[in-house]
């Protein structure tokens, strides 16, 4: 099980970080991806009208890379308000130290009390809520691998901690206590040199134009030693396209490494190259993207589809957390 926060059209960092690896994991196992549009809502609940063209985005980007619904379980978070309950039940249970030492929400509060901007009320009850949350979206459906990154380890370790808690306590063994299934998660780095991400304004996105993606590469940060035109380059002093080079452009790289190193080639010419590395790789992707907009019904009934079935895995899950908590399970 995992999800994403419906903030915009995803970018290459999601996709090598990310939707890659869920691509080959559909394959290995039954696989449910949600679009966590209540998380959205912890940083973002100022922006909610932005949410709903979002969800739409985040689905045509899974669905155009090959996240497959005939595989996989695609679905909307709020579609399912089991998960809610669930998390309501689980927060009864979790210490309140807990949630203040876990490592990603020190992380986020302390960005949000650094930022003069935000007004103080920005860091919300729900905000601090969510790492319960986040471990009622993989309860839910009892999940028990991951897919993340090694940056997010901590996410799991509350998780497990809290399904330890629950199966101690109430003496059962009935959730499984979740594992990481770590991925290769690249550091890209945007146009500037920074981590590639929207807030910066400085990604490539999916769903770009071969034209934006081009003015893109042409912008981005390369070898700041390099003055001239016929001075040499050093590849590795390259900061944006030559690591990009290393996934998009491995049948030229020893080629490439030459010209720049003996200025055969100027910086501009060799993004250029770069560019059309990108555009190619693609575009397959992005022509499917074009079909599935241009059929938004299709799109809404693989959402629904996604929607019944998690909605009715997550109740299953409910309706024995309730038996195994003493409470009534009213819907009987």
């Amino acid at each position: 099980m995992s999800g994403m926060r419906p903030t915009g059209r995803l970018h290459l960092g999601h996709y090598f970080g990310a939707l890659s690896n869920w691509i080959q994991f559909q394959s290995r196992y039954e696989s449910y991806f949600s679009i966590v549009d209540w998380h959205a809502l912890t940083t973002k609940f100022q922006n909610t009208k932005e949410v709903q063209g979002h969800i739409w985005e985040i689905a045509l980007d899974w669905l155009c890379v090959g996240i497959d619904p005939d595989v996989s379980t695609i679905y909307v978070q709020s579609a399912i308000p089991e998960i809610a309950e669930l998390h309501l039940l689980l927060s009864m249970i979790t210490p309140h130290n807990w949630v203040e030492r876990e490592p990603t929400l020190k992380d986020m509060v302390k960005m949000l009390d650094s930022d003069e901007s935000a007004a103080h009320d920005k860091i919300t009850y729900g905000l601090l809520g969510y790492p319960v949350l986040m471990t009622a979206d993989i309860l839910s459906f009892k999940g028990e691998l991951i897919p993340v990154g090694k940056d997010q380890e901590s996410h799991l370790e509350f998780a497990r901690d809290v399904a330890r808690r629950f199966n101690n306590l109430f003496g059962v063994s009935y959730f499984p206590e979740p594992k990481p299934e770590f991925t290769e998660t690249p550091l890209l780095r945007g146009i500037d040199g920074q981590k590639m991400g929207k807030s910066f304004n400085n990604d490539i996105k999916i769903a770009d134009t071969e034209g934006d993606t081009e003015k893109k590469v042409k912008q981005m940060i390369t070898d700041r030693t390099r003055i001239a035109r016929s001075d040499p380059g050093h590849t590795d002093l390259c900061e944006v396209p030559w690591p990009l080079y290393n996934i998009f452009a491995k049948d030229i790289l020893a080629q490439a490494k030459d010209e720049c190193e003996t200025a055969k080639i100027g910086c501009v010419d060799c993004k250029k190259r770069l560019a059309v590395y990108i555009n190619d790789y693609f575009r397959p992707f992005r022509e499917k993207r074009e079909i599935l907009a241009r059929d938004p019904e299709k799109v809404r009934q693989i959402i629904e589809h996604g929607n019944q079935k998690a909605r009715k895995v997550a109740s299953q899950t409910l309706t024995e957390v309730r038996e195994i908590m003493g409470m009534v399970n009213w819907n009987k």
